[in-house]
């Protein structure tokens, strides 16, 4: 992988070790344990080079170039080739896309570009789709304090790059993991015996981990606060509910509403003067945004 490219990963909060290790496994899975496309090896001449675009094949909000132009970097790597190939990245992520659009051009031995086109689309088209999923989030909340999270309803092994993708589309990072900040659920409160016990355990346990309680009416609310809870967690809550919520405790701790939230209602739902609105469908169910990769005509 080329420092230009690390440095384009690392720019955007991504370890690009961690990056490389998903591609990696990624072309493993593609290319099996010798890492060939038998099909490449077969049609295509060992010496013959081209150039590629990629394009977008409709509109969204793309994000994952560095990471798309990782792979093709990585390729010559796994495969041993002698040639690698020249990658310029012509969008940006986070911008918005138009059918037709090229986003970045490769240039290199041809076997090398086809070998890594499905990889790279996978990863590229994945993320964009987070991000054009994400954005029409952030746009319905425009107007409104609410910011769009995601969360831990991730595709396994890709979470690092789908969080990235939402913070492209315009969306906040809640948690990575259960390790980084504690989250007290209906499970853990009855657990614990309420909602006042469980909170007390965990900040006598890991003082230095942020906390967030989940709520299920304004007075559990009102105690988690008065409990010392500075970030609530407000579950299947109607607006009218979370407005009284917003009135009960002020500016005491943080607000997200969460559950069942659809594009539909999320005016609706970041108008009543919470702070974020939680969405897992950011991870778990963004479409795809389509990509493809163009040879160009000799």
């Amino acid at each position: 992988m080329r420092e230009s490219t690390r440095q384009a990963l690392a720019a955007g909060g991504l370890d690009p070790e961690r990056v490389r290790r998903v591609i990696v496994d990624a072309l493993t899975e593609d290319l099996g344990a010798d890492f060939r496309d038998v099909t490449s090896v077969a049609t295509i001449a060992a010496g013959q080079t081209d150039t590629a675009d990629l394009v977008a094949r409709e509109a969204g909000v793309v994000a994952g170039l560095a990471v798309a132009a990782a792979v093709f970097e990585l390729v010559g790597e796994v495969t041993a080739a002698e040639r690698t190939v020249e990658v310029v990245v012509v969008a940006h992520d986070g911008a918005r896309v138009a059918r037709g659009d090229v986003l970045a051009t490769v240039t290199g031995p041809t076997r090398l570009l086809l070998t890594a086109e499905r990889t790279a689309l996978n990863l590229l088209s994945r993320m964009s789709g987070v991000a054009t999923h994400t954005r029409a989030w952030a746009d319905a909340l425009a107007g409104t304090k609410a910011t769009v999270l995601d969360t831990r309803k991730t595709t396994p092994g890709l979470r690092m790059l789908e969080k990235y993708a939402v913070r492209a589309g315009g969306g906040t990072n809640k948690r990575m993991g259960l390790y980084d900040v504690a989250m007290i659920k209906d499970n853990h409160k009855l657990a614990a015996g309420g909602v006042g016990a469980a909170y007390r355990r965990v900040r006598q346990t890991f003082p230095e981990v942020p906390v967030q309680v989940e709520v299920d009416t304004p007075a559990e609310a009102v105690e988690a606060v008065e409990a010392g809870a500075d970030f609530l967690l407000l579950d299947n809550m109607s607006p009218a509910t979370l407005r009284e919520v917003v009135a009960a405790v002020g500016d005491r701790a943080e607000l997200e509403a969460t559950g069942g939230l659809t594009l539909e209602v999320a005016a609706e739902y970041g108008a009543t003067g919470v702070d974020y609105l939680s969405v897992g469908a950011l991870t778990h169910s963004s479409p795809i945004l389509d990509i493809a990769l163009d040879l160009r005509e000799r």
